[in-house]
């Protein structure tokens, strides 16, 4: 049997933010558009801790770019995905996706209720 790792939501995000940005895939921008879309605040530390351990996986390769005056001489560091990272992001779609659909269209609240409490259409 193989074993397979999914992504979790968070990582799943960030490596579809990083691919979204493209060539301006770094902390800021990251947290960014992930504030856009989750519609609350995502801290630029939580950010960076789960690109080093995605980094660590394979999953993300960092470089630095040059050092800048407005950030005080430091480089910023940005992110691409690879195609290990590529590839999880696509089997963990397909799964969620499989799983979805075999969903009925109301979900009762509990097994002894009829009525259902909502429904995915």
């Amino acid at each position: 049997m193989t074993s397979r790792s999914y992504l979790g939501e968070f990582e799943l995000m960030l490596l579809l933010a990083v691919v979204h940005l493209g060539d301006e895939a770094y902390g800021v921008p990251i947290s960014r558009e992930l504030e856009a879309h989750r519609g609350r605040d995502v801290s630029l530390g939580s950010v960076y801790a789960a690109l080093e351990r995605m980094e660590a996986k394979g999953l993300v390769e960092s470089t630095l770019g040059d050092p800048t005056p407005e950030r005080g001489g430091k480089a910023k560091r940005y992110f691409r995905i690879t195609k290990e990272g590529l590839r999880q992001v696509h089997e963990t779609r397909r799964v969620l996706t499989e799983l979805w659909r075999k969903l009925p269209e109301s979900i009762p609240a509990d097994r002894n209720q009829k009525t259902a409490v909502w429904c995915l259409t």
